[in-house]
């Protein structure tokens, strides 16, 4: 859980996200745009959800795998990833995608967040597999990685092994997931205001703007 803005209101934000999603990372900068702007400070929790569970441990060529999944020409997979490449250099986030660039099974990455949520680092954890996986092409379901990754935000490696080579978390993992498929999310991002409001997509930073504001007001 990550808490922004103490001072001030203070709502509960619920995120429902994969890493390998680049408008998870990009809707989570507007809004966090929207709470700069705003003032009201957010306890942001974030939960699991696949957009590809049947992903093989090798992974995909992220443009094969867009013109596979959505029917886009290869020059469309190339002008969405440059338009969404802007849009995040505009929010402040790198996204070094290359010909190269790979989609990965994320069912580890999920079980080593929600090993970090226990930890209190869940939130710098997210940040950070956004960052390993966009701006550094790294491959999020190698074990090493993540262990890497992981400690880098304080983890402890000795821990965040046994998550990955135990499976501990798996049941856990699973049941998250069928728990927000059951309420409806079946995309990403999925933003729950104060346990209330669900709002689907990258909304853009005046639109959560107004999103905290209305939701803080009927708080009240």
């Amino acid at each position: 859980m990550a808490d922004t803005a103490p001072q001030g209101p203070v709502l509960d934000v619920d995120i429902v996200s994969d890493v390998m999603c680049p408008w998870c990372i990009i809707g989570y900068k507007q809004l966090e745009q929207a709470l700069a702007a705003t003032g009201i400070g957010a306890r942001i929790r974030w939960h699991p959800f696949e957009l590809n569970p049947d992903m093989p441990v090798t992974g995909q060529n992220t443009s094969e795998h867009i013109q596979q999944k959505y029917g886009s020409t290869a020059e469309q997979s190339v002008a969405a990833r440059q338009q969404m490449t802007d849009l995040g250099t505009s929010l402040g986030f790198q996204f070094n995608w290359t010909p190269d660039s790979r989609m990965w099974n994320t069912f580890l990455t999920h079980q080593v967040l929600d090993f970090a949520l226990s930890q209190g680092v869940q939130h710098p954890l997210k940040m950070a597999f956004f960052d390993a996986h966009f701006t550094n092409q790294r491959d999020l379901s190698d074990r090493a990685v993540l262990i890497d990754v992981a400690a880098s935000v304080g983890l402890d490696p000795v821990d965040v092994a046994r998550v990955i080579d135990t499976g501990e978390l798996a049941d856990t993992v699973r049941e998250k997931q069928q728990f927000w498929t059951s309420r409806g999310v079946s995309g990403v991002p999925s933003m729950i205001f104060a346990g209330k409001y669900l709002v689907t997509g990258a909304q853009g930073a005046d639109n959560y703007a107004q999103i905290l504001q209305q939701t803080l007001n009927e708080a009240a």
